[in-house]
Parts: structure tokens; sequence; C-alpha cells
């Protein structure tokens, strides 16, 4: 007898959801492509640990893909490419469209700072004849995950003659690491009586750096004098011109696969580099689009998007008015025209730490890029709650283009949550919704992402630039 479906299996089967894990939904080349993409992005992470450095890599590729430096007033032709630098921490990258600009744009906002340790403006001291950098810690971290983990030290130091140095040890063969100590358990019973949060403390975050005195019997700080001797010969430096610098302490391991079936991305800074990297490979394979189209990959979204290359500041409608300006069109017009995928990270179901999550509606690795209505913490406070109409348009954008995509909302109700650039961008006027990656282990040294959700990030943004 045939397996006839009975009605109900019928009924299921045009009415319910059909969505499950994207590997058994996509076929042996598209795991091959994604395999292959990624390859590329633990690259791209290995190279851009800070956002001076994924401005330098992006603006490196830009260029090697066709961009020009943009220029203020002219007007340019459609299938030009152009790239802005903000301050050295944020660009835009922008492909003009066939259709006026006036028609509104396609936008991808993703971000390229991460939670790190920042040194303090007079870092360095000596304590016991070791010598350390206090730091100040950047974004949400938790504390004690970084103790102990191999740091490479990266930024730049602005002399007193105004000349600038870039730092960068810690990721080649044969550099020196830093590290933070923590207390051996054997003599740990007082921190194991602190509250979680404050097993180590901001104030414990203090970078080794060194521990062999300068000889010389004549001098107070001997260890602290050579460090600096060594920073001198090195760099030109004195101890002054910390108060000119920014310097950042990141994990120094390289980008990793992971899994016995390397199905998995590993690496710091993938909140949000992965974004970052599927937008700007997007916007550079992006060619003779029917709207104009950018990408911008921002500063200061781990503290709140403020400052001057952040992207609560106005340095994105400052360059939408100015391009419009050389069209005879307002920017305020081309901005309520405008559409955006605010590319940020969402938070993958964590079978370990399942209390948090509530799983119908968070986000699953290897189910595909994430759509995210809304964001927010409890009642959607610091959230751009997306309409039903343009979540119904990046729904049929994402499927007639086969992007394996999944919904997600970052925790139970009351468990927290977070919000993302896509409120600073609303509130220019766009249509905006969070489209991102599910991560595990989120801000944390290491990092995990799908390959599978990556390369689908990509084909989404690919979509919607083309649409």
């Amino acid at each position: 007898m045939e397996n006839k479906k009975t009605a109900g299996e019928e009924l299921a089967e045009k009415l319910l959801t059909k969505r499950k894990n994207g590997i058994l939904r996509a076929d042996d080349e598209t795991i091959a492509a994604a395999d292959d993409f990624n390859e590329g992005y633990k690259a791209f992470l290995n190279t851009a640990k800070t956002e001076r450095e994924a401005v330098a890599e992006t603006v490196k590729q830009a260029e090697a893909a066709g961009f020009k430096p943009y220029e203020k007033g002219v007007k340019y032709g459609a299938g030009e490419k152009l790239y802005f630098v903000n301050r050295g921490k944020a660009v835009i990258l922008t492909v003009i469209g066939k259709e006026p600009v006036e028609s509104g744009i396609r936008l991808a906002a993703a971000h390229i700072d991460s939670p790190r340790l920042d040194m303090k403006q007079n870092p360095l001291y000596e304590d016991k004849e070791i010598a350390y950098f206090k730091t100040h810690y950047y974004g949400g971290i938790k504390k004690y995950q970084w103790p102990t983990v191999p740091l490479s030290l990266h930024g730049v130091i602005i002399k007193s003659d105004g000349s600038s140095v870039n730092v960068r040890i810690g990721e080649d063969e044969g550099d020196p690491v830093f590290c933070i100590s923590d207390i051996l358990p054997h003599l740990a019973d007082s921190q194991y009586k602190r509250p979680v949060s404050q097993l180590i403390k901001g104030e414990e975050l203090n970078i080794i750096v060194g521990s062999r005195p300068f000889k010389d019997d004549k001098v107070s700080n001997k260890v602290k004098l050579n460090i600096m001797a060594i920073l001198n010969e090195k760099y030109g430096v004195v101890e002054d011109d910390f108060i000119s610098a920014e310097l950042e302490a990141v994990p120094a391991f390289k980008a990793s696969d992971v899994g016995f079936d390397r199905s998995m991305v590993g690496s710091y800074g993938q909140d949000d580099r992965v974004c970052a990297y599927t937008a700007l490979q997007a916007i550079l394979q992006c060619s003779d689009p029917d709207k104009t189209c950018m990408t911008v990959l921002t500063d200061k979204e781990e503290t709140g998007s403020d400052g001057n290359t952040g992207l609560n500041s106005s340095y994105l409608p400052y360059f939408i008015n100015d391009l419009a300006a050389a069209y005879g069109a307002e920017g305020y017009s081309v901005m309520s025209r405008s559409e955006c995928l605010s590319a940020d990270v969402n938070a993958a179901v964590d079978p370990t730490f399942i209390e948090p999550f509530e799983v119908r509606n968070c986000s699953h690795l290897n189910y595909g890029v994430v759509a995210t209505k809304f964001t927010g913490a409890r009642g959607k406070s610091g959230t751009s709650d997306a309409s039903a109409e343009f979540v119904g348009r990046i729904r049929r954008l994402f499927d007639q283009n086969g992007v394996i995509w999944q919904t997600g909302e970052l925790g139970k109700v009351d468990g927290g949550g977070g919000g993302t650039v896509a409120q600073y961008i609303a509130n220019l006027d766009f249509d905006v919704i969070d489209v991102g990656v599910p991560v595990l282990s989120m801000h944390a040294p290491f990092e995990i992402t799908s390959k599978l959700d990556n390369f689908m990030a990509y084909k989404a943004f690919c979509a919607f630039f083309a649409d």
C-alpha cells in the first residue's frame, strides 16, 4: 500500500513552519562555498583586531576593488565606487545606483569595535619589581574571563611633536605577548567569597609587561625604567606620550576552525566583525545597482554609539546630505525613502546555559542569518521595532534569493536584552531591521559562529543591494 498522507499531515505541511537546521537545507555546493568564504573571514579577523585596523583593511580591500576617495560636491555617475573615512575609526563605502539618489539608498550598517581592555592615560607602573599597564575595560565584558589569556597590544601613540607611531605587538611569530595574572586556587579562599561580578575587579585587570630591572642602583622603579628604555628605543616615546595614546589589549590568538567537522569559526572580536566583513564583501561585489548602495562600518557601538565616530553622531547623515546635494536633492528626502539592514549579531541558544533563552524565538547556530524585528531590554526599551510591512519585504527578499534565515530575540523578555545601532538609523527616518549572525560566548575573548550562518549573512546583504 502507498504511504498516503493524512489530512492532518497535508494541512501541517501547508500551514506550519518548515524551518530547520540550515545544513540539512543546504546542498553540498553551498556548504563548500560557505567553507571557502570563511577562509577570507578568518584572515580578516586576524588582520583587523581593532577599529583602526578594520578601517585600514577595509580601505585596502576597497581600493583593490576599484573604490576611490569621496570628494564632496562631485556628481558621480552610476556604478562609480567611493569611500569616506571618518577619523580613521569609521568608513562609508558607496556604489552609485542607476536610479536618482532621491529614490533612496540601501544601507548596511555594522560596527567594528569589540569589547577589550584600553590602557589608562598613565598606565605604566611598577609593584614588587614587576611592571604593569593599568587598564580600563571597554564594553561589556565578564572580567573573570580576561586573566591568564595571552594578550597583544594594538594602537597609536601621538608624541609631543605631533608625530604618531603605530603599535602592534603580540601578533607575529616571535613577538612577546602580555598577560593578566590570577591567584592560584590553593590561596583563593577570599576570592571565592566574592560575588561573581566581583571575582575579578576592574582595577585588578593589570597587564604584566616586564620584570627585568635596569642595572643602576642610583635609580628607583628599575623595572619600569627598563620598560621605558625599551619603548623609547623602539618607538622614540617617553612616558608622557601615553597621555595622547590609544592602546588596546586584545587576545593574541588567531581565528581557528572549531569542531571535528570544522563547521564553526572561533575567534576574538566576531561581535561585530562577522557582520562588518559580510557587509563589506557584499558592497565590494556590488556592481551597477538600481539603488545607490552603502555599507557603513562604525565605531563605539559597544559603549553606546556616542562620540564623533559612533553612529549616534552626525557623520552619516552629513555624508548623505552632501551626496544628495550634488544631485540637487535634499538629504532628509533621501533618507525617508531609504532602507537599512542594521548588521549586528544575536545570541545563539546555548544548551549548556539554556535558562535565559526562550528557545521558540531565539536564534540557533546553523539555522542561517538572523532577522531580529526588535532588540532592547525588557519592555523593548532602547530599540527600533521594525514594521510588519518591512519585515514582510525582507522575508520575501531572503526567500526569493535562497538565503537561509531565521528570526531571533535576545533572550527571555525579562532576561536583560540589549540594543544595536538600528535605533539611530531609524531616527534618521530609514526603514530598518536588525540582520546578523548568531554567536556563542558573545563578548568573551573567544567567540564562536557557524560558517554557514556567516555565509548566509553575506548572501543576505548581496540580495539586499541587488534588489
